[in-house]
């Protein structure tokens, strides 16, 4: 195989295509939204994703897909201020709320998707972009552009590796296939192609999450599987007996899951030759 005259886009999107799960929308999100910030502040990831970047006080931060703002928080202890964008209502409610709790008042929001127009949504350069494990979209090379475009000095992008935050062993007990797609590396190649030299470090966290009672786990579980069968309910069941302890007041399961993240960025001035094209008809170079 060609590396550099493969078409990394389309290839990502084929490979997108026989993912074992579909493209949630922001309904979904709107209800996991409170489930999803609780976790997400207990693994390390935010700390890990700061030393990567190591922000400076005079910056200014887009962070597209913020959720509730795991990154978007944390940043804006540090630097001048910062833009959190999500389509999910609930999530940038959930953002705001804990800004007022910690006294931060450099956070605004924006509503807005991947596919929006985002000169309407008032999407305006930034110094430093971020799209932190949030690249759903249906064209990876249109997003990289726009991510590009609004940022002045830096791009940082976070995604999976292998499979990511999606538990294998459950999905083997219950007879499923597990299929995440393209994780990292198809991201890679295609800003390789797109003479984009991005810099790669990797965020490693040790999954072991904790519940407060069984039925708080399986419905924990649940968001990795969608509907079920009442055969594939019955198997995670039996898995779940087999594998769920109880210690220390808490429920767990009697392994860890390690999950890695992939983090790509780049130096605007690497690319600042290069003239992008979004046009629905015309994404060339």
């Amino acid at each position: 195989m060609d590396i550099k005259n493969t078409d990394w886009n389309q290839v990502w999107r084929e490979k997108s295509r026989k993912r074992s799960f579909t493209t949630r929308d922001s309904n979904f999100w709107n209800r996991r939204a409170p489930s999803f910030a609780e976790h997400a502040v207990k693994t390390g990831y935010a700390e890990a994703f700061l030393r990567i970047v190591k922000p400076k006080r005079d910056w200014t931060i887009l962070d597209i897909g913020c959720g509730a703002g795991t990154l978007a928080i944390p940043f804006a202890e540090c630097v001048r201020g910062v833009t959190a964008v999500d389509f999910s209502e609930t999530m940038l409610e959930l953002l705001m709320g804990q800004s007022a709790k910690t006294g931060i008042t450099n956070i605004r929001t924006i509503r807005a998707s991947w596919e929006d127009d985002w000169d309407k949504a008032h999407i305006e350069p930034h110094d430093v972009a971020i799209a932190s494990r949030s690249l759903v979209v249906r064209d990876l090379r249109e997003a990289i552009i726009k991510l590009n475009k609004v940022a002045k000095r830096r791009v940082y992008i976070s995604t999976i590796v292998g499979d990511g935050p999606y538990d294998r062993h459950i999905f083997e007990a219950i007879g499923r296939e597990l299929n995440m797609g393209p994780d990292y590396i198809y991201t890679y190649n295609l800003l390789y192609q797109m003479d984009i030299y991005a810099y790669i470090d990797f965020i490693i966290e040790k999954n072991h999450k904790t519940y407060e009672d069984r039925d708080a786990a399986l419905m924990s579980i649940r968001w990795m599987l969608g509907n079920m069968t009442i055969e594939e309910e019955e198997r995670l069941n039996d898995y779940l007996g087999k594998h769920l302890i109880y210690d220390a007041g808490r429920w767990m399961m009697d392994y860890y899951n390690t999950v890695r993240w992939a983090v790509l960025w780049w130096e605007k001035e690497a690319t600042s030759n290069q003239r992008y094209s979004i046009n629905k008809d015309d994404h060339s170079v």
